[in-house]
């Protein structure tokens, strides 16, 4: 009895939880190297047949080439709009700063289709249905959230007296902002950029709804695919995009480990 009262209770389900969440995923990058043309698990031989039909089809090559525009430009939107809010909140001195925040936080909140319908019904009467620079501002919506939580609690651990020391010592309000604020909440900003990013390159229900041919994204392709065909290949996919997420939090920690 003595042993099990001095089990860490959450501990232990922080492992369960974890392994939950990890074992599926490595259960997919196992099957990724099967060479049967077929999911199985266990793979009965192994090979690298099916991420050579992923990077050798220019169909999936287009897909993942939308994907990757998409999220930039949306990324680019995101952080750039969330940071000039963030700062506003964080300095400005107005009033209803927390209903503001809320009203901003409502893409969070409202289901993620709903918003899909909205944004296809205002999209079909302007033409922007297969538009790839529409598509990122729509992705842009469901980011600026993340973007903007992360900069108010980058900008509110910024001491506002160093920004004052430097307007008293001549600088302007342009200087200030690009020569002492922009430097200061880098590693903000770099993790705002990171993860809407990420939003937007793993959005389906809005790309479904507002991608054409042309501008079919990746997570579209493998909602068709699996819709019409379980192909292996999907499964290879799948490992590409989990490298690929675990890739870009490695770098977005080292460079935070950098500005620190």
């Amino acid at each position: 009895m003595k042993f099990i009262e001095k089990i860490p209770v959450a501990q232990v389900l922080t492992w369960v939880i974890c392994s939950l969440m990890i074992v599926p995923i490595l259960i997919v990058m196992t099957v990724s190297f099967g060479k049967s043309s077929y999911m199985i698990f266990p793979p009965t031989s192994f090979s690298l047949r099916w991420y050579d039909e992923f990077f050798s089809s220019p169909e999936w090559m287009s897909s993942l080439g939308s994907s990757l525009l998409i999220a930039i430009l949306a990324s680019a939107i995101a952080t750039t709009l969330g940071f000039l809010g963030a700062y506003s909140l964080v300095r400005g001195r107005y009033g209803h700063k927390k209903l503001i925040v809320s009203f901003c936080l409502l893409p969070l909140i409202v289901p993620t289709i709903i918003t899909s319908v909205a944004l296809y019904f205002a999209s079909v009467p302007l033409e922007l249905v297969g538009s790839k620079v529409w598509i990122a501002v729509c992705h842009s919506s469901l980011a600026l959230p993340i973007v903007l939580l992360i900069l108010i609690s980058t900008l509110q651990g910024i001491d506002i007296s160093v920004e004052r020391a430097a307007e008293s010592l001549g600088a302007s309000r342009t200087y200030t902002f690009l020569r002492v604020i922009l430097p200061m909440t880098a590693p903000g900003v770099v993790s705002a950029a990171f993860f809407s990013f990420l939003t937007s390159f793993d959005e389906l229900v809005i790309s479904l709804f507002l991608s054409g041919v042309e501008t079919e994204t990746l997570p579209v392709r493998i909602w068709n695919s699996l819709v019409m065909n379980m192909e292996p290949v999907i499964a290879s996919i799948s490992s590409f995009l989990i490298i690929l997420t675990v890739a870009l939090l490695l770098l977005e920690l080292a460079v935070r480990r950098v500005r620190a």
